[in-house]
């Protein structure tokens, strides 16, 4: 006991300057991070640029305002070098995957239209039996369905797209509205899977605005979203909102002339301007964080490479795939062993394999090897997808061939040119500057939640930029 004393005296002498000297530092570092800490924004405005390319943004620089892509650019944080994860990409699959932070392989938005198994009719990627479109088919939760859960409820979260797959998809599960102009009326849109507020409120809207067939799409889409903003009275608490827009920089088909591009850039910039101008008037400069991303592919022109000498070819999916059921029958027996063909992607028949008790990877491979010799295919592979909604096999055909189905008159061109696009952070809390690290944009939606003190979407395993 006395040995135990002896040293114990000296023990508590430094502990006790230990506990000094750690309480002196923390109140030193409390102030230090009081001096630090800055609010969440009020309001989270992510424009989903659809095929917007850095190559046009550069070269139509001169031509743009001060308030446009110049103020983005100049006072934005702006990553140059982006890519998607994923391939093919389109609008639907690119805005899900902002939205979730991961591949369709977890949200399960592989493209705009995919063949369900077991079924003769593609279907559309937010068509809902009940409601005729919802957010029900994405598979995780979304930066919009975490704000809320976060909030308990009380943060708004709305969409708001010229399409319906863009307004949908990017808003997510919880949203309080969705919004889009409708192909059959030319007038603002809505399902009724959203509130009734929501359905109300764009019903006012068609009957006291402008009409959207009477503007540019971009115009009419910011116009909605300024609306949105106002009326909703986003971004005047202390919740933090969340506002996902989607404008275009698509070319179209037959077009592809400067004087058509400068044309569309020069419009953007300009609805880009009055966007983010009137957002900040009504919200408060310094009080919302703009997060503004392409979408990673372009619809170009069809191009005759044969005209050029450019080797090309013509790769047939419905000839393919009775040429694989004819050998297929041949090896194991009479039957429909292919059971649907669908853009690129061979479906096989589950319920004869399993009949027959043929082994699954054995005909796999039987049937990747016959494909692999078919002229014009570069590669044969697994599906990478859920083959509920996907082929078991996808075929990449050589660029520049075309991949034709003369069943349903479908065609279209191979490609797997990369298409670079920026992701650009303005706003709250952001420094200006330009970053070359190569980054994906699945990088997105963790980079906005960290901004907003939230959990990121149930799937997103990738690390916020900042």
């Amino acid at each position: 006991m006395k040995r135990n004393k002896q040293h114990n005296a000296p023990l508590r002498t430094l502990g006790t300057a230990s506990l000094a000297t750690l309480l002196l530092a923390a109140a030193n570092s409390q102030a230090v991070h009081a001096q630090q800490f800055t609010a969440a924004p009020r309001l989270v405005v992510n424009i989903a640029i659809d095929q917007l390319r850095t190559d046009y943004l550069e070269q139509f620089s001169p031509l743009y305002t001060t308030d446009g892509f110049r103020k983005l650019l100049t006072e934005g944080r702006v990553y140059e070098s982006v890519s998607y994860t994923f391939a093919p990409v389109d609008r639907a699959s690119a805005v899900t995957c902002v939205a979730t932070g991961t591949s369709p392989h977890y949200n399960k938005i592989t493209s705009q239209q995919w063949l369900p198994r077991g079924t003769s009719r593609p279907s559309y990627c937010v068509y809902d039996k009940h409601f005729v479109a919802s957010p029900a088919n994405i598979a995780v939760s979304t930066i919009g369905d975490e704000l809320k859960v976060a909030t308990a409820g009380s943060a708004m979260v709305f969409g708001v797209a010229a399409t319906q797959d863009a307004a949908i998809l990017s808003a997510g599960h919880a949203a309080d509205g969705a919004f889009w102009i409708s192909d059959i009326s030319s007038v603002w849109a809505t399902s009724a899977y959203y509130p009734h507020a929501a359905q109300e409120w764009i019903s006012a809207f068609n009957k006291e605005k402008f009409t959207p067939q009477k503007e540019v799409a971009n115009d009419a889409v910011a116009r909605l979203a300024l609306g949105c903003v106002s009326d909703f009275a986003m971004g005047k608490d202390d919740a933090t909102d969340y506002l996902a827009v989607t404008l275009s920089a698509g070319l179209g088909q037959g077009m592809g002339r400067r004087a058509e591009m400068e044309g569309i850039y020069k419009g953007l910039d300009n609805t880009l301007a009055t966007l983010v101008k009137g957002i900040e008037e009504r919200v408060g400069k310094g009080q919302v964080l703009f997060v503004v991303e392409g979408t990673g592919y372009s619809e170009e022109p069809d191009v005759d490479y044969a005209k050029y000498k450019i080797p090309t070819g013509t790769f047939y999916i419905n000839r393919t795939a009775q040429l694989l059921n004819m050998y297929l029958s041949a090896v194991y027996g009479s039957g429909a062993w292919v059971e649907a063909y669908y853009k690129n992607q061979i479906y096989l028949n589950h319920k004869l394999i399993e009949t027959k008790k043929v082994s699954y990877s054995e005909l796999i491979g039987r049937a990747e090897d016959l494909l692999r010799t078919a002229s014009g295919v570069a590669s044969v592979s697994l599906t990478p997808y859920d083959t509920a909604i996907s082929g078991d096999l996808w075929i990449e055909v050589n660029p520049g061939w075309r991949i034709v189905n003369e069943d349903t008159n479908e065609s279209y061109a191979s490609r797997t040119a990369f298409i670079p696009f920026p992701v650009i952070f303005y706003g709250t809390n952001i420094t200006a500057g330009y970053i070359d690290k190569e980054i994906t944009a699945e990088h997105i939606a963790p980079t906005v939640a960290k901004a907003i003190r939230i959990r990121a979407p149930n799937a997103c395993n990738t690390l916020p930029l900042f």
